[in-house]
């Protein structure tokens, strides 16, 4: 098995397009495709300044576009794969405080659905995973008082681990999910915002 890891800048078009042709120079195809990159700049929608907007749907969403724009013709030609777009529960249900962060993940359920119908005839799937509250260290960095409101939305009582977000991932990525395209799996905890 191989590995190997390349850096650039995901929400530069032209940055994407080469690191997508090193990456399939480099392993011949190129069959599954993540899109994850993902910051916050919260504040409340008449606070916000246009740079915070900007920063995350560049980061979040334009990102995810210009990954599937590059990857999508390679895909074609293989005649198959899966893409899957890391949304939010905040992509589905909204969040106050978090408006750029709340349209850049309902960005990605919206362009996994339209991916999806687009290219289901070539044989790739696109889905989106909406994450609840996971365990990381963005999350650690919350006041304690916040986890605690946090937890009691939560059926489980429980925030998820990076685990549980992967499982999905490997599942769609997976032939086991060969008939699933253009769906958001919400993995949350059982979480209603």
């Amino acid at each position: 098995m191989k590995c190997a890891a390349y850096a650039s800048n995901a929400a530069d078009f032209a940055q994407t397009e080469e690191v997508v042709k090193k990456v399939h120079e480099d392993f011949g195809s190129i069959d599954i495709l993540v899109n994850n990159a993902g910051i916050t700049k919260d504040g409340l929608m008449m606070r916000m300044t246009e740079a915070q907007w900007d920063a995350v749907i560049g980061v979040n969403l334009k990102s995810a576009f210009n990954f599937i724009h590059a990857c999508t013709p390679i895909m074609m030609r293989q005649r198959g794969g899966s893409i899957i777009n890391m949304a939010s529960v905040v992509g589905v249900h909204g969040n106050a405080g978090q408006s750029n962060y709340a349209a850049s993940k309902a960005g990605m359920i919206a362009l996994a659905k339209s991916v999806a119908q687009e290219m289901g005839s070539r044989g790739i799937r696109a889905n989106a995973i909406a994450p609840g509250f996971i365990e990381t260290a963005m999350t650690a960095a919350l006041s304690e008082e916040v986890r605690k409101e946090w937890m009691k939305a939560i059926p489980l009582r429980r925030g998820g681990k990076p685990e549980d977000i992967a499982n999905v991932a490997t599942f769609l990525a997976s032939d086991l999910a060969s008939y699933i395209s253009g769906q958001v799996i919400q993995v949350d905890g059982g979480m209603n915002m």
